[in-house]
């Protein structure tokens, strides 16, 4: 036995150990905009770029009203807002037309479009998204959520990078507002998994396939966006934001993520079940709808995640140092992400019970997905044969 827990710790130390060496030398490369060296306007020879900002919005009349109108108050002098009302039930498409004939001192123009059917073919929000930029004006996009909050002089900033660097897709990571204990621990292990396994300081590294996509703020220029495909090339696409980063990294394009504090915010989910509810729908996706992937990530996280806990308290005597390693490890990791995130370290010690609600959300997507053939996506229900076809 005290071989197994050599060779296990080892390999679990290794693994932790290398990882947080890695970030540590790697996250102090990834910008953060929100610094005094990025406010300021983007340095082109034509003036400001114009940027279309697109809000695809689905039964979403909570958040909708607010997160229009800060779109309006940016400090930025050209840009228009395109809000996409798709098929909503609620009054979602009436509270985007109240917040565009609202008589206001505002810098943006806001356009609402309303979509009644869903073509053949299509996920809702990839056709939302197509069809707003096929009317957009801007040199850049700005695909956002409905449910993102705007500092005035956050796309500004962005902009700013983007041309200077120069880039072609940038996305910012927003502050995740957490009310509760339960999806600060959720969010935590999101994080820590992120970290561990997406690699973001790697995604400026062309020789390299780590990619980003996030759906609260994808900036691309117009004319990469219509090089990749458009959205039409993810119609199908049930986790399109990391899509699209996927096709622009592979097509060799300039892509980079950065901080921004609270340049731009929300509040993702309502307690640690909120935060399963809202990754059921995606997971079973990202694993490519195959149920051999979903099982053998589901022991690969179990060994990484919870054997270190299970090994230092099994463990006897120095058996137990390679446990004791990766777990430091792993708390160093908590308390690096403490430093940009209100969660504190000390959530670190409920890893193990968000390892195993993470555990579930991946077999209660396959499960969800398998049950009902297919996934339901506000109101609309897709076919699992159409997904898997849909796929990049």
């Amino acid at each position: 036995m005290s071989y197994f827990h050599w060779i296990a710790g080892s390999i679990l130390a290794l693994a932790w150990f290398s990882r947080i060496v890695d970030a540590a030398l790697g996250m102090s490369t990834v910008a953060d905009i929100a610094s005094p060296e990025w406010d300021r306007k983007p340095a082109t020879s034509a003036g400001n770029p114009r940027v279309s900002i697109i809000v695809p919005a689905c039964n979403e009349e909570a958040d909708i009203a607010q997160s229009l109108t800060q779109l309006l108050q940016l400090d930025y002098d050209n840009y228009e807002v395109i809000a996409v009302n798709d098929r909503s039930t609620d009054r979602t498409g009436e509270m985007m037309d109240s917040v565009a004939a609202t008589p206001k001192s505002v810098r943006g123009i806001l356009q609402v479009v309303h979509i009644d059917t869903l073509p053949t073919g299509w996920l809702g929000k990839p056709h939302a998204m197509w069809t707003a930029a096929n009317q957009a004006t801007g040199d850049w996009l700005l695909f956002t959520d409905a449910d993102v909050l705007f500092k005035p002089d956050s796309v500004r900033r962005a902009l700013a990078y983007a041309e200077a660097e120069p880039a072609d897709h940038v996305v910012l990571f927003p502050q995740i507002i957490m009310k509760q204990p339960g999806e600060r621990m959720m969010i935590a292990f999101f994080q820590a998994l992120f970290v561990f396994g997406h690699r973001p300081w790697k995604v400026a590294d062309p020789k390299t396939k780590d990619h980003i996509g996030v759906g609260a703020f994808n900036l691309i220029r117009r004319s990469i966006y219509e090089k990749v495909g458009t959205y039409k090339a993810l119609r199908f696409e049930v986790v399109d934001d990391m899509k699209l980063g996927k096709v622009v990294k592979e097509a060799g394009y300039a892509q980079r993520n950065v901080f921004g504090e609270d340049l731009i915010s929300l509040h993702w989910a309502k307690g640690a079940m909120g935060v399963v509810n809202n990754l059921t729908k995606n997971f079973f996706a990202v694993l490519s709808f195959q149920p051999w992937r979903v099982v053998l990530c589901c022991f690969g996280l179990a060994f990484l995640n919870l054997i270190p806990f299970v090994g230092v308290l099994l463990a006897h005597g120095w058996a137990r140092l390679p446990y004791a390693i990766a777990l430091a490890s792993m708390f160093l990791i908590y308390a690096g992400m403490s430093r940009r995130s209100s969660i504190p370290p000390y959530y670190f010690v409920l890893h193990p019970v968000s390892t195993v609600l993470f555990l579930y959300t991946l077999l209660r997507s396959m499960i969800v997905t398998l049950t009902q053939g297919g996934i339901v996506w506000r109101g609309t229900k897709y076919p699992l044969g159409e997904l898997k076809k849909g796929l990049v």
